[in-house]
């Protein structure tokens, strides 16, 4: 880094663009590890996080690297139920959620006034300069692009949407764990499951998610099948608190050099900008938190050594993501949209440690193995082509 007398009055060492979870939870990790740093946080938003809900399972997270995503945490769990026709069943993994007015809080309490610039859109990210939307710029000796996927044209993908709601119940609602996946609701457009987050006895998260073909969402439709659910359970409604909806692309193909040069500016990306997210779920908490500390924890922070390791932690991801695009693309190209759910059901009946494993990415060989055995949840006739172009 260039000593700081040395430089011009208004430039930063580090500029990220973007003030979502992933550029977030980097300007944590240095305000901890690097406060020598005068970094800028810019979000087009006034309030860094936006509206979301994130959550992980205990074993996503090295126990490490818990000190950074620990403060932020809103509840947490010691087990989590899912519910298919065939079956329900408890699981012993931990599992947490993060409400975005933490990460927004933190970030408040953590980093000097300065660094954190909201309401300014980055439009255009390049080495050493940040130009906003309204045509002022930020410079700094290193830049981080974490504004979102960007153009995934190269990319093929199936989406996970989602409506949710947070519920204040007339009474309590009975539940001692979250749902994560109740698939014994109607199958609509593709793996339809409601998802259910106890934060209080009469507080509920409840989200309405499918895996479907398209990105359309109709969260009108959506809120009212979250109503239904709410009175199938037998829990009267007494207000809805907050809201939230989405659609998150879930990858089982495309060219990845071809993705990473539709998208301009520099190398040093994370988050979605980089695919940098779980492959079956889509989330990008657990990579945040990993490239997060990989950063802080870099010797020296220029543009070229940030670059050259963001890329190749991208490239990596992307390798090690192959089988678990595999199978995404048995759910998306396999089954019938009525007849996806049978691929989780059959996936939710093995081994609790290798489920652990599979949400955090480090499925072994002999995992890999075990969850293409059994009777198989697609056709024979669609899974061999699939598993010949894919595998």
């Amino acid at each position: 880094m260039m000593p700081k007398q040395g430089r011009p009055s208004n430039q930063y060492d580090l500029a990220i663009a973007g003030g979502g979870l992933a550029g977030g939870l980097v300007a944590l990790a240095l305000a901890k590890l690097r406060p020598d740093l005068d970094i800028a946080l810019i979000e087009a938003d006034e309030q860094f996080g936006g509206n979301h809900i994130w959550s992980f399972f205990e074993s996503d997270v090295e126990p490490e690297h818990r000190w950074l995503v620990d403060p932020l945490i809103s509840r947490q769990w010691d087990s989590y139920d899912v519910h298919f026709p065939k079956y329900s069943r408890s699981l012993s993994n931990g599992y947490c959620s993060i409400q975005s007015e933490n990460l927004d809080k933190e970030l408040r309490k953590r980093l000097p006034s300065g660094a954190l610039k909201t309401g300014q859109k980055a439009k255009k990210v390049e080495k050493g300069l940040v130009q906003l939307a309204d045509g002022a710029e930020i410079t700094a000796l290193a830049v981080l692009d974490v504004r979102g996927s960007g153009d995934i044209s190269a990319l093929d993908v199936g989406w996970q949407k989602f409506c949710g709601q947070m519920l204040k119940l007339e009474q309590p609602h009975g539940l001692e764990r979250p749902v994560i996946m109740d698939a014994t609701v109607e199958q609509i457009d593709g793996y339809r499951f409601v998802y259910c987050l106890p934060f209080s006895d009469t507080e509920i998260f409840v989200e309405d998610t499918y895996y479907a073909d398209t990105a359309d969402l109709d969260s009108a439709t959506s809120y009212g099948r979250i109503a239904d659910y709410a009175a199938a359970q037998g829990w009267v409604i007494e207000a809805v608190l907050s809201e939230e909806k989405g659609q998150l692309p879930v990858i089982y193909g495309g060219d990845f050099e071809a993705f990473w040069q539709a998208n301009k500016g520099v190398d040093a990306r994370a988050g979605a900008r980089a695919a940098l997210i779980q492959p079956i779920t889509s989330y990008s908490l657990p990579m945040a938190v990993k490239t997060a500390i990989m950063i802080a924890e870099m010797p020296e922070i220029s543009q070229g050594t940030l670059d050259k390791m963001l890329r190749n932690l991208a490239q990596k991801h992307w390798k090690n993501g192959k089988f678990y695009r595999m199978l995404c693309a048995f759910l998306f190209l396999g089954a019938d949209p009525d007849q996806r759910y049978k691929t989780l059901e059959h996936t939710y009946s093995k081994d609790e440690n290798l489920l652990a494993r599979f949400y955090a990415g480090k499925s072994t060989r002999m995992d890999q193995a075990n969850l293409l055995t059994g009777k198989p949840p697609i056709p024979i006739s669609r899974a061999i082509p699939l598993l010949l172009k894919y595998r």
